[in-house]
C-alpha cells in the first residue's frame, strides 16, 4: 500500500537493502538519524517561508497611512469595562489632531489643555468626516470632558 507521503519521499526502507543484504542495527539508526535530518531541514525552510508570507501579509494589511500635521484622526482605545457588554462600547476616541510627527510614532492632542499622547501609528485611522476638528472644537471637547470630572467628583 502505498500513501502520499510515499510519492514525496519515496518508499519507507525495508529491511533488505537494494543488494539484498539485510541492514545493521547501527546502519538503520544511521540512515533514520540522515533521514529525520533532512525532515528537520524542509520543514524549518518551511516555516520561515511561511512566517515570512504572514509577516508579509500582515504589513500589506496595515498599509501604514502617512499623517501630515494638524491632520483629523480617530484613536483606537479599546476598554473592557465590567458589567458591560464588549460590543457596546465605542473603541474609537476622537477625532483628535496630530501635533508631532515622527515615522511610526505620532503625537496627538486631544483637547487644547490635554497633554500630548505619544501613539502608534497602528492605533490611529484617518478622519474622513466633512467637516475635520479645528481647534475651536477641541476647546470645547475640553470643555466636555472637564465638566464630566467635576460630576464623577460630586458622585
Amino acid at each position: 500500500m502505498k500513501l502520499p507521503i510515499d510519492f514525496i519521499y519515496g518508499r519507507p526502507l525495508t529491511e533488505e537493502d537494494k543488494d539484498g543484504h539485510r541492514a545493521t542495527f547501527p546502519e538503520f539508526l544511521t540512515s533514520l538519524e540522515e533521514r529525520l535530518k533532512r525532515v528537520h531541514e524542509f520543514v524549518r525552510n518551511r516555516l520561515l517561508l511561511t512566517s515570512d508570507r504572514m509577516k508579509m501579509r500582515l504589513h500589506v494589511k496595515l498599509g501604514h497611512y502617512v499623517f501630515k500635521e494638524e491632520d483629523a484622526v480617530w484613536l483606537y482605545q479599546p476598554q473592557r469595562k465590567k458589567r458591560l457588554s464588549p460590543k457596546l462600547p465605542r473603541p474609537w476616541e476622537g477625532p483628535d489632531l496630530i501635533v508631532k510627527i515622527n515615522d511610526l510614532v505620532y503625537r496627538i492632542q486631544m483637547s487644547l489643555k490635554a497633554k500630548l499622547m505619544v501613539v502608534h501609528v497602528e492605533r490611529l485611522s484617518p478622519y474622513r468626516g466633512k467637516d475635520p476638528p479645528t481647534r475651536r472644537l477641541l476647546e470645547a471637547r475640553g470643555e466636555q470632558i472637564r465638566a464630566k470630572r467635576i460630576v464623577k467628583r460630586l458622585k
